[in-house]
């Protein structure tokens, strides 16, 4: 099963197939905004604007499962998003990545690649590269820095 299988909605509402990233490196992450690792937008960004295009992007997928880190609104978190942090990366609305109402991408991400002691993703800012054909490539932690992941993201890129 490919992630091109999935639909999701845009922060805006819109319903989008991931069929639509078809051919591109994508690094899906789970985010929060009151999180001590939201810093890591500006990395995710910084990576969207170098390698965007040449058939790279970075899907945001806000989640308020961990400790509340994520209260506010679609639209709050859009805001918070481009003002605090110059995200234009697409964001996707608020959704639960984990437990049994888990997205169904989420369920797919973590199924084809596991954590280090289990499957469910335990914080913020988990990251899932996928490459052009929709197959999960590798999980990072939540600590590991956008940047550590860009040799992976070239290599992807020039497959």
């Amino acid at each position: 099963m490919s992630v091109h299988q999935f639909t999701v909605e845009k922060i805006n509402g819109e319903e989008v197939s991931l069929s639509n990233y078809e051919g591109k490196v994508m690094l899906i992450v789970n985010t929060a905004t009151k999180c001590g690792l939201a810093p890591q937008f500006k990395e995710l960004q910084k990576l969207y604007e170098e390698y965007g295009e040449i058939g790279f992007v970075v899907l945001g997928f806000p989640s308020n499962q961990f400790l509340n880190q994520e209260p506010g609104t679609d639209e709050e978190v859009s805001q918070v998003c481009e003002l605090n942090f110059g995200v234009t990366f697409p964001l996707f609305k608020k959704s639960e990545v984990k437990g049994p109402n888990a997205h169904p991408l989420f369920k797919h991400l973590t199924k084809e690649k596991k954590g280090l002691f289990s499957s469910e993703i335990k914080w913020n800012f988990t990251k899932f590269l996928v490459d052009k054909k929709g197959n999960v490539i590798k999980r990072y932690a939540p600590a590991t820095k956008p940047g550590k992941i860009e040799s992976d993201i070239k290599g992807l890129l020039e497959a």
